[in-house]
């Protein structure tokens, strides 16, 4: 088989594919305990509102007609960007329409056109730069360019709390250079847990509006839903801010629901390549979601269910790991938000590839750190030292897996 360039970037080896090989191997076998993947928790009470705004979608003929057996706009179901728009217009005093509203199929769908779009060989055959103010960043972003070396990220600061670690935005080295199209950052991020504080929200947001480039903040986890934060913080949009939401981490990754939220001439071009790459975004997810946010059930699931249980998640999964690994250089970031633990064990003595590989065969899936630092050239052995854990699964997976964890961590260490 003779492949082009493009296919023989995108059927080599890559982080997500491993994190994905990952899942379905542990799919396979019910011994592995799975700590590894992005999917989010399986909530009883969040599910229930969920099968019966699809049961109700499916049984109404009109609605079902549209929705499913009916191509959308290429800019996405009408009738839940009205909604949507209405409802952060509400809550948030945007001033915003379905016009600055594109949806996607799934928000990994969303940031492949976005950083094609801007990053890359210009038409004046000149290289521009996605920067990423700080790594760790998510490990989906790397391999989504067409085109390789589309980022630059920088190494953050980091402070110190005990066993505990904050990153934070180094801005005394961050830095906009003529060849940067877009900045890009996660909030919470993933992997971290970390949340952007307002300030450094708005500090970023200022230096991409006065380099007149946009400000792409994925807020897959984070607000206005589904709201896994921890710590008090505010969702952030304005004229240059191209924000992106997912229905993934509500609990419905099947859906592959992107949002993008953008000036109107940006959810156009958008809107082009969805009739390009897929005629149009699927339906589904949208039209049975609709009445969720009509009525602010998403309110009420979001607050009183998905954050409290992810927070519960994160505080009983750091307790008991730093409990258990007593006597050891490893530190775990403050769980600021998100559905993993990020944990840090300096002087590592092995690549984090090979404490993986030792995990996995001890039954524990996690991902090695390395894979989260897209952009960023220096060889810095902090890259080498961490490990991203979910936190998502019920507690006696959870349990199991971080005794797992403990036991491998301890004996690395104690053999060095």
């Amino acid at each position: 088989m003779r492949i082009s360039q493009f296919g023989d970037r995108y059927t080599g080896d890559t982080g997500i594919l491993q994190l994905m090989d990952d899942i379905v191997a542990a799919q396979k076998s019910g011994d592995v305990c799975m700590l590894g993947g992005g999917n989010p928790a399986i909530l009883p009470k969040v599910n229930q509102v969920f099968q019966k705004a699809i049961q109700a979608m499916a049984a109404d003929e009109s609605a079902f007609a549209q929705s499913v057996a009916s191509y959308a706009s290429p800019a996405g179901h009408l009738r839940f960007r009205q909604t949507l728009a209405n409802w952060l217009n509400q809550r948030f005093n945007w001033d915003i329409s379905e016009d600055h509203i594109a949806i996607t199929n799934g928000s990994q769908n969303a940031f492949f056109q976005l950083f094609n779009l801007f990053g890359g060989t210009n038409r004046d055959n000149q290289p521009q730069n996605i920067v990423l103010p700080m790594a760790p960043e998510y490990i989906g972003y790397t391999d989504v360019p067409v085109q390789t070396q589309v980022f630059k990220s920088f190494k953050p600061s980091i402070d110190l709390d005990g066993r505990r670690f904050k990153y934070r935005v180094d801005f005394d080295q961050f830095e906009i250079d003529p060849q940067t199209v877009a900045l890009c950052c996660s909030r919470p991020t993933n992997p971290t847990g970390n949340v952007l504080t307002d300030d450094e929200v708005r500090q970023l947001a200022a230096k991409a509006k006065a380099a007149d480039i946009p400000f792409i903040l994925d807020n897959a986890y984070g607000l206005p839903f589904p709201g896994i934060i921890n710590i008090d913080s505010q969702p952030y949009y304005d004229d240059n801010t191209i924000l992106c939401l997912s229905f993934s981490k509500l609990g419905l990754p099947g859906l592959r629901t992107g949002i993008v939220i953008a000036q109107p001439a940006l959810i156009k071009a958008l809107s082009g390549m969805n009739a390009i790459m897929n005629l149009a975004p699927s339906n589904v997810g949208p039209a049975a979601l609709e009445p969720l946010f009509r009525d602010n059930t998403i309110d009420d699931i979001c607050q009183n269910d998905i954050q409290p249980f992810y927070q519960s998640q994160a505080e009983y999964a750091a307790a008991q790991l730093l409990s258990m690994t007593e006597g050891t250089p490893l530190r775990i970031h403050k769980s600021e938000g998100s559905i993993f633990l990020w944990v840090w064990c300096e002087n590592l003595p092995m690549h984090s590839s090979e404490l993986y590989e030792r995990l996995k065969s001890q039954g524990v899936i996690v991902v090695p750190g390395h894979h989260f630092f897209p952009g960023l050239e220096d060889d810095w052995r902090h890259k080498q030292e961490c490990l991203r854990i979910s936190i998502a699964q019920p507690k006696d997976v959870l349990d199991r897996g971080i005794e797992l964890i403990a036991r491998v961590i301890n004996q690395t260490y104690a053999e060095a």
